[in-house]
């Protein structure tokens, strides 16, 4: 209970949300800012010279250097470097009776215009620097210098190589390039790993938050410039693209001509995250200073030298705006807040740590303890921070010069082992400690390596801090993740997801993207001349997919899929084929039921009044064979509806063209007959013969034989197969039998057509004979009707796909054999049934009187 009342009343102070993890407790760190910080001061260098003396050294040695007015961003150096000498002097392992002490210029720190003019290391100068004896005895003197590089570097610049064997110096602060030149600077040793593995960090850190429309400041310089290219190298290879590049001039007179173009570039921008890298006591620290003051908010991403710069604005509570900071990974140091409450005379020692920097305690506080915080004032969370028990963080620098002391002692008590050293409290020839320096590699108390072989050393592993400025002057700085490039890809970047959403009440930051994610069903489209992250959004095109977001091509879905409405995902297509359960399937079978019922109704019909006259005046023989073909004709036409197999597919255009070219040829012989029939009066003439003979008869074998020969020719050379038209009917694949070889099939139908039109002819000029039987006019309105719809049938079936061309075919052949049927036979059964006292022969001579 007391747990949760905590984080709902530090809800209602700080307007943020704190769902504490209770897997992480994350160590958060308070600030309390000074609020007489000027916009304008720059970060300062602070050189310190290390000696080794004989006698013990008591914690009131540091006190008066301690005491030097040193601006409040600067005085952790000092403070580190005597918790760092304190601990290796207490160290009964390392220099055995022996201390190290340091010494500090009375004027404390300097700018680096003030370290030009104060540093008496030029020619032009006829006095001796401080530190130096030039005498046979000259001691070598071991200097730690730093943060900013160019402290460092003027030091190094302005000893000559006979004064520069005589100064050995090691750097704290970030790696630069120029103090890694040996041939410039061969007693030079940098504390800090090199920024390799930065770039990656940073857009591993995108990656994670989706972020690929970027802002870039850096200094226009060698550092600077090896930084965009490592930067740019990593974004291209993961499609992260720069919003702009602001390439900040170093001469202040250069910048301050184009300080309004700059300003405009981050103000115009769409992104959200902008990258500042350089040294901050430059034209740079000057322009984001400026930026912040006319208000622009963006999330910055940074290194943790920028703490102090960025520790100077304010935010509002409801901003979702803040700083991101890379600092490199090392383990906290335990006892150094112990070490400076003991100091003397810090008798405030616990404000004066409260205002020095960044503070740690544990975030699960109770609620009565911060109702000094209510009105958020610094005072009162100044008191409240100094009634608590926290820890100090030491800082990139203050590490380095953690380490640095490490660095000198472990070399010193080397060379004692091998009993180089003068015995006289100095280091000796510098050359020596030289040597022995750049072969120390040991492990510091916290278990971290530390190796002065620069080719040795291993990539910097980082944490990654998100910083939150409140308004009167409280700060909060939390570690939200770390970065370690020693880790497989897609492993190196570990977020405390539960401490992210604990700081800013999201799991995720503010978007900064070119153009919005193309999600499923749409597909990035490029426009030339735009970066590769800005793009529109197209619809994926007919039947392809994207189920993926910000693709560049959609994928087409297989023969046996189709896309869905939204374009997601491809489905499978239903399989389908002219059904006897589908409605035309089903009408069609009814259909063909129908008539071949009827055909063997009326076949009953004339066979059993076989003896009629009716029925033997127009070859009762033919009229058999032509209503079994037709009844045939009804059936085959079941063999187009159902699922298709190979058997059915070949049996459909086989038994098609041979019971059509039977019906066919019945009416073509049974035309001929009735024209020979009425054309022979004469006993003598020779058509005489063909009608004794029955010739007309063979005309069906001869026909149909010439059908079956077209037929076999089809089977050897193409025949009909399976096949699948998934493209007729959306979201469908439908099993039809393909025909093979089409010029077969248009053989056989043009057979069919070619008998239909001999047919027609040989009917219509007997359609004019004297006789009450005559049926050639039935014949030739049948084979009217049949050419009419076999004709029609040519344009419509190429005109359909899919199952609507079975059907086309089958209501054809229905017609068709329905149309003989009916013209042939119709008016003959209801003159046998319902009129018989016209089937009579007394009824025929009548008619035949006329």
């Amino acid at each position: 209970m007391t747990k949760m009342f905590t984080l709902i009343f530090l809800f209602l102070l700080l307007n943020i949300p704190l769902p504490v993890s209770s897997f992480i407790h994350p160590r958060c760190l308070w600030r309390m800012k000074q609020n007489k910080d000027k916009d304008g001061d720059l970060l300062t260098g602070c050189i310190f010279i290390l000696i080794r003396v004989q006698w013990p050294v008591e914690k009131d040695y540091f006190n008066h250097i301690l005491n030097i007015q040193t601006p409040t961003e600067n005085k952790h150096f000092p403070l580190a470097l005597a918790f760092s000498l304190d601990e290796v002097n207490r160290n009964p392992d390392l220099l055995p009776n022996m201390s190290f002490v340091f010494e500090f210029s009375e004027s404390g720190c300097k700018t680096v215009s003030e370290l030009y003019s104060l540093m008496p290391l030029s020619e032009e100068k006829e006095e001796l620097p401080p530190n130096y004896n030039c005498n046979e005895r000259t001691a070598c003197i071991v200097m730690l210098t730093g943060p900013i590089w160019e402290a460092s570097a003027i030091i190094g610049k302005c000893l000559d190589p006979y004064r520069s064997q005589q100064v050995l110096q090691l750097t704290y602060g970030p790696f630069h390039t120029i103090l890694s030149d040996h041939e410039k600077f061969p007693y030079l040793y940098q504390m800090a790993p090199k920024d390799t593995a930065l770039p990656l960090a940073m857009v591993s850190l995108m990656l994670h938050f989706n972020w690929n429309w970027i802002g870039l400041a850096i200094l226009d310089k060698d550092q600077g410039t090896q930084f965009l290219s490592h930067l740019r190298r990593e974004m291209e290879k993961n499609i992260v693209c720069f919003a702009f590049v602001s390439m900040i001039p170093v001469k202040m007179d250069l910048y301050m001509s184009r300080a309004e173009v700059y300003y405009n570039q981050v103000m115009t921008s769409s992104t959200n995250v902008v990258i500042i890298y350089g040294d901050t006591d430059s034209t740079l620290a000057v322009s984001f200073r400026m930026w912040e003051s006319l208000g622009i908010q963006r999330i910055w991403m940074t290194t943790s030298q920028w703490d102090v710069t960025t520790s100077k604005k304010d935010f509002t509570l409801d901003s979702s705006h803040g700083t991101l900071a890379f600092a490199h990974h090392h383990s906290e140091i335990s006892g150094f807040k112990t070490f400076v409450q003991t100091l003397n005379p810090l008798k405030c020692s616990d404000e004066y740590l409260t205002r020095l920097g960044w503070m740690n305690f544990n975030c699960e506080v109770s609620a009565s303890k911060c109702e000094t915080l209510k009105n958020c004032s610094s005072n009162a969370s100044l008191q409240w921070l100094m009634e608590h028990t926290f820890d100090m963080a030491l800082s990139d620098d203050s590490y380095d010069i953690y380490n640095a002391v490490y660095t000198v002692a472990h070399a010193v008590h080397e060379m004692l082992l091998q009993q180089v050293d003068d015995g006289k409290g100095h280091y000796a020839n510098c050359l020596k400690l030289h040597s022995f320096l750049r072969k120390t590699h040991f492990t510091n108390p916290v278990g971290e390596k530390v190796n002065m072989n620069q080719r040795e050393n291993l990539q910097a592993e980082y944490d990654i801090f998100l910083v939150w400025n409140f308004p009167k002057g409280l700060g909060l700085k939390v570690k939200i993740g770390e970065f370690s490039p020693h880790f497989p890809h897609g492993q190196q970047l570990h977020l405390y997801e539960d401490v992210l959403e604990w700081a800013t009440g999201s799991r995720q930051m503010p978007p900064s993207v070119c153009s919005a994610d193309c999600g499923p069903g749409l597909r990035k489209f490029l426009q030339e001349g735009n970066a590769a992250c800005c793009f529109d959004c197209i619809p994926c095109p007919e039947n392809e997919v994207s189920n993926e977001t910000n693709v560049d091509k959609c994928v087409r879905c297989p023969e046996d899929q189709y896309a869905n409405r939204e374009q997601e995902q491809c489905i499978h297509k239903s399989v389908i084929f002219l059904n006897y359960k589908d409605p035309l399937g089903m009408t069609l079978a009814s259909m063909a039921l129908c008539f071949t019922t009827f055909t063997v109704l009326v076949l009953g019909v004339f066979v059993k009044h076989h003896d009629t006259p009716i029925v033997k005046a127009n070859n009762q023989n033919l009229s058999y064979i032509l209503l079994i073909s037709l009844m045939f004709c009804f059936l085959c036409s079941f063999l187009f509806i159902g699922q298709p197999n190979t058997a059915t597919c070949v049996l459909q255009q086989i038994t098609f063209g041979v019971v059509f070219t039977v019906a066919v040829s019945t009416v073509l012989a049974k035309t001929v007959t009735v024209l020979l029939a009425f054309t022979v009066t004469a006993p003598g003439k020779r058509m005489r013969f063909f009608m004794i003979s029955r010739a007309p008869n063979y005309i069906i074998a001869i026909c149909t034989l010439i059908q079956i020969i077209l037929c076999a020719i089809w089977l050897l050379v193409s025949p009909p197969f399976i096949d699948t038209d998934a493209h007729s009917e959306h979201g469908q694949i439908i099993i039809v039998c393909n025909k093979g070889s089409v010029t077969a099939f248009y053989c056989v139908l043009g057979y069919h057509g070619s008998l239909a039109l001999g047919s027609f002819i040989v009917a219509f000029l007997a359609r004019n004979l004297p006789d009450k039987f005559n049926e050639a006019k039935l014949l030739t309105f049948s084979m009217l009707l049949f050419c009419s719809v076999w004709v029609t049938f040519l344009p419509v079936y190429h005109s359909t796909k899919g199952k609507v061309m079975v059907v086309v075919e089958v209501f054809s052949i229905l017609s068709s054999s329905a149309g003989l049927l009916g013209c042939i036979f119709i008016s003959k059964s209801y003159i046998i049934l319902f009129r018989p006292e016209r089937n009579s022969l007394q009824k025929l001579r009548e008619k035949s009187s006329y």
